[in-house]
């Protein structure tokens, strides 16, 4: 069964982005998926900094989220966009997990090869489109197959029913098709 892992680039109690990653989730176990659901609050790390890093080695939570991505074939971001690009979180978070190799494993090892989905929320009409833009070339660039499809949610606040699903119809079918598109890739691939 394809293992998908679904997590924010965002860490507030009140996430729009949580809530997104949770419905990815759901619909990712509709259609035959085994799918777990990341808060990175729970894998605290420090700011990224090389002389952090020389001192005290990579911290113990970047192990732990490398161990965590690399037991799953695909994974869905659901990322804000914080001034026309991703959150600080997800960058650092990101930074920290390509430190992490074991002896003779390639570099980046938690990201080459894997395959990914995007999809953002934000209160504002765009709905953190600009942000995914810089995001899958972040991706891209580290070695991740990133699905074609992506979901940009406006009007966040209003966007989800009392269940955590898309109220909109046509939203919650985009949705539905990022999170198809993720599964049949890393189905395929893995």
């Amino acid at each position: 069964m394809v293992k998908i892992l679904s997590f924010a680039g965002s860490n507030g109690s009140h996430s729009l982005n949580a809530k997104l990653a949770a419905a990815a989730a759901n619909l990712a176990r509709e259609i035959g998926a085994e799918a777990t659901v990341l808060d990175l609050q729970d894998y605290p790390l420090p700011l990224y900094c090389s002389d952090l890093e020389a001192r005290d080695g990579v911290p113990e939570n970047a192990v732990k989220l490398k161990e965590i991505l690399m037991a799953h074939d695909g994974v869905f971001i659901a990322s804000p966009e914080y001034n026309s690009a991703y959150s600080p979180l997800l960058k650092n978070t990101i930074d920290w997990i390509s430190r992490v190799r074991g002896e003779g494993e390639p570099m980046m090892p938690a990201f080459k090869g894997k395959v990914y989905g995007i999809g953002a929320v934000s209160p504002g009409a765009m709905g953190g489109y600009r942000g995914l833009v810089v995001l899958r070339m972040l991706l891209g660039n580290i070695g991740i197959t990133v699905v074609p499809s992506q979901i940009a949610v406006g009007d966040g606040g209003n966007a989800f029913d009392e269940n955590g699903a898309l109220s909109d119809e046509r939203q919650a079918k985009m949705l539905g098709g990022v999170v198809k598109e993720l599964v049949e890739t890393a189905r395929a691939l893995a």
